[in-house]
């Protein structure tokens, strides 16, 4: 043998022995949760897929193909089998109302069954911050409420804008007159404070007074401290109707002016007479997006809005709040002034009763339910909760008008309705655009307890089945894995969340199991109390929340 066949012959033997030495590859780490025979979509848009994902520790750790999903099973603690049913990352909702419910009830039962995993709140009117605390909300400011919610625990996550609607009333009121150079600071201050504790920029509500009485130079000016510490504008717009152009180029020009990205909450059009008119708003976000102007919206998938009965009365009538309003209402000559103002067609503010077009298109959805306690005067309109106004002022044997002007005394402006005001093929077009999310505009809400009062709109119940069920499987507007990215990737950029949206290795786990087969929403205008069917298992940082159907009590 020559020296070099004896080395070679060593080498191999040396190293034969090295291999048999060296210790073996550590097992890989146990997991929480896997999740297999998945229909993955992961909300990019991309096709789906089938597969397995992994859970550890709150974090999706795995994402594997149908022939790794077996060796991920055997790390698992459980195993769901998704049985060939959609695995779609959490659903955020863009526009919520959820403020007050979830301190009410943690659970958020009407969101997690829709596959919501995250809310965002603080639209106009925001839950914090507040001159003092009281006996319902014990609270001053951002710091406090997502504390107390920390300390009860939720089942959704949670962002909240501050609304400059909430920062005006508390420095300057009720009053319609322009800020001080001082006041305005005062605002800005109340701005920063609460972006610092957390909230994720500026909202408002330019139809609500107070909001709506602010200027768009001091909307860009409280805006600017939101801007410098990376947080975002967003607006339920001053107009949708006949001057919707001038509504959507407001907020355009707030975005501009301030130097910040923009959200329109539901974005819309109302009053038959504008329907069709969904094409000028598109093109005028586009041309803002050519110019650079980041901007979205989200909607939700109805034909009807809901708000205040205020919403159809004059914005001087609102002028100092709600005893000058019943004081005005409660005079003859000031109301005889008021219904001239309703009925003029050529006003100058987006009038709500304009938009319906006769009251046979306003439902009556709740009536003094948000002063805290109720009176006898306000347990006796209540008959009228999901009737129509023109049939509950028959009933009542009174003017419509007058019905109307007589409730909003009695109750002091707490009374919500549904408006009929929009068009389906509207709602679709809006649909179809990339930068348009889903929010469905609506509170977690239940079928039992003390969140199930009125008659409330479908949206609290049905929004994202709705769009997965009708508008996705049954009228084929948008497809399937369109409709997710909406729901999840679309949200989670537009509100800097990196780390949720998508199905990813290293993602927070918000997950839900659903069959695009027979997803659908339940909840009517007439009986709003119906949850979804077809999504079935949530999955909330990890934690199963939503399980086959039966809510765990989990606060993830």
């Amino acid at each position: 043998m020559t020296s070099f066949a004896r080395g070679l012959v060593f080498a191999v033997a040396a190293a034969s022995l090295g291999a048999a030495c060296a210790p073996a590859a550590p097992p890989a780490p146990p997991l929480d949760l896997v999740v297999t025979n998945a229909r993955i979509i992961d909300g990019t848009g991309a096709p789906s897929r089938t597969g397995a994902v992994g859970i550890a520790n709150g974090h999706i750790t795995d994402v594997a193909d149908a022939a790794g999903a077996a060796a991920l099973a055997a790390r698992a603690t459980r195993v769901i089998d998704a049985k060939g049913r959609a695995l779609s990352p959490g659903f955020i909702d863009m526009h919520s109302h959820s403020d007050m419910p979830l301190v009410t009830d943690g659970n958020a039962p009407s969101k997690i069954r829709q596959g919501v995993t995250t809310e965002v709140i603080g639209e106009s009117g925001s839950i914090a911050p507040q001159p003092s605390p009281t006996e319902n909300q014990p609270w001053t400011d951002f710091a406090g409420y997502f504390g107390l919610l920390e300390k009860q625990g939720i089942s959704v996550n949670l962002i909240s804008y501050v609304g400059l609607g909430t920062a005006r009333e508390l420095v300057i009121g009720n009053d319609n007159r322009p800020p001080t150079a001082d006041e305005l600071k005062k605002m800005q201050d109340v701005v920063t404070a609460s972006l610092q504790q957390g909230a994720a920029g500026v909202s408002t509500g330019l139809i609500y007074p107070p909001n709506a009485f602010a200027t768009v130079e001091e909307l860009i000016e409280l805006s600017k401290p939101a801007a410098a510490l990376g947080g975002r504008y967003a607006s339920h717009l001053r107009h949708d109707g006949k001057k919707l152009r001038e509504g959507i180029g407001e907020a355009i020009a707030i975005g501009e002016g301030a130097k910040i990205p923009v959200h329109v909450f539901h974005i819309k059009v109302t009053g038959q007479a504008n329907f069709g008119r969904m094409k000028e708003v598109i093109e005028m976000v586009e041309a803002a997006h050519a110019r650079g102007v980041k901007l979205t919206a989200d909607q939700y998938p109805y034909v009807a809005s809901s708000t205040s009965l205020t919403a159809t009365l004059p914005q001087w009538v609102m002028d100092g709040g709600p005893d000058k309003m019943v004081a005005r209402l409660k005079d003859k000559a000031t109301r005889a002034r008021v219904r001239r103002d309703m009925q003029d067609p050529n006003a100058e503010w987006d009038n709500r009763y304009q938009s319906a077009g006769t009251w046979a298109n306003v439902q009556l959805a709740s009536i003094g339910r948000t002063r805290g306690v109720a009176t006898t005067t306000e347990d006796a309109n209540r008959q009228y909760e999901g009737m129509r106004v023109e049939d509950a002022a028959k009933k009542a044997k009174k003017d419509p008008f007058d019905f109307v002007f007589d409730l909003l005394v009695d109750t002091r402006g707490s009374v919500g309705c549904v408006y009929f005001i929009m068009s389906e093929d509207d709602v679709k077009l809006a649909m179809k655009q990339p930068w348009v999310a889903v929010g469905s505009d609506g509170s977690a809400l239940s079928i039992e307890g003390p969140l199930r009062s009125g008659v409330p709109h479908p949206r609290n119940f049905g929004t994202f089945p709705r769009v997965l069920g009708k508008y996705v499987r049954d009228e084929k507007v948008i497809p399937l894995e369109e409709a997710i990215r909406k729901m999840t990737s679309l949200p989670a950029a537009t509100l800097n969340l990196p780390d949720r949206g998508t199905i990813a290795a290293g993602k927070w786990a918000d997950l839900v199991l659903f069959d695009p087969a027979t997803v659908e929403d339940k909840a009517t205008f007439e009986n709003p109390f119906q949850y979804p069917v077809g999504i079935d298992t949530v999955i909330v940082n990890g934690k199963v929340v939503l399980d086959e159907g039966t809510h765990t009590g989990t606060r993830s």
